[in-house]
């Protein structure tokens, strides 16, 4: 497990990083929930008459007057965002870096294959994401108990698991497209990240547009329709955990057979 605890201690400032920013704005816009509740009535009659704009982020079947709709439209962009950005950033460096650093020849000419350095890397890559999902699920508690509410379970729950999925499907496509490359190309992976954002919003204010849904994991993580459906999209979170297995595949494949520059 050397190649795994080397990623992990070389990726530990980029993950606190990360966890600070996204946990801590999710902690502070539930924080200032409270004060804002004597203004929702107007906020949601606002929100009520801009039309697609209002579809496109889910506001017309979720209320921002009730902490787990605000905690959803607010807090879920938030994390939904940060989230997807940081996945991409983890995946896409995490092969090509070895060529892009020149660290390539003294890896492989250690007793170790290919094929687990890929696994090892990979193990980090979800590691990581399991890691970044704690603290911003343990500071968005820790916000409901600031405020003096409490979170429905199962919609949180479900909530923070299609995010979880989510991540996954990016990290994992871009983890597959770094086998590609000979250097990681951050801007693309957090490019594709953006992409597939607003895709979904597209997918959203447009019927013409509705089978970008099938691309862009963003639409089953969805705060408006898990918490208004106490359910998740379990065809769609499917297929998306199918492109990250492709991904994965890709990895393995190209990895191990890549002519790799020192």
């Amino acid at each position: 497990m050397t190649i795994f605890m080397h990623e992990m201690k070389q990726n530990a400032k980029p993950l606190a990083v990360w966890c600070a920013i996204v946990g801590g704005m999710i902690f502070l816009c539930m924080i200032l929930f409270p004060e804002m509740l004597g203004q929702m009535d107007s906020v949601n009659d606002l929100f009520s008459e801009m039309g697609d704009f209002t579809a496109a982020f889910g506001m017309d079947r979720i209320s921002f007057a009730e902490p787990m709709g605000f905690y959803g439209i607010e807090c879920g962009n938030v994390l939904g965002i940060g989230g997807a950005l940081f996945a991409a950033y983890l995946g896409v460096r995490l092969l090509s870096k070895e060529e892009g650093g020149h660290t390539a020849e003294f890896l492989l000419t250690h007793p170790v294959s290919r094929a687990r350095v890929v696994a090892e890397k990979l193990a980090a890559l979800l590691v990581q994401l399991v890691l970044f999902n704690a603290v911003c699920i343990c500071l968005s508690l820790l916000s409901f108990t600031g405020i003096g509410e409490e979170p429905a379970a199962r919609e949180f729950a479900l909530f923070h698991l299609a995010q979880f999925c989510l991540q996954l499907e990016i990290g994992c496509i871009c983890f597959g497209a770094s086998a590609l490359a000979r250097r990681g190309n951050v801007g693309a992976g957090l490019g594709l990240a953006a992409l597939l954002y607003f895709l979904n919003l597209i997918g959203n204010i447009s019927e013409a547009a509705e089978f970008l849904h099938y691309i862009t994991p963003f639409h089953y993580a969805e705060a408006a329709d898990i918490l208004g459906d106490r359910a998740l999209n379990v065809p769609l979170l499917l297929l998306g955990l199918g492109y990250a297995a492709a991904g994965i595949c890709l990895a393995f494949a190209r990895y191990t057979k890549k002519d790799i520059a020192a």
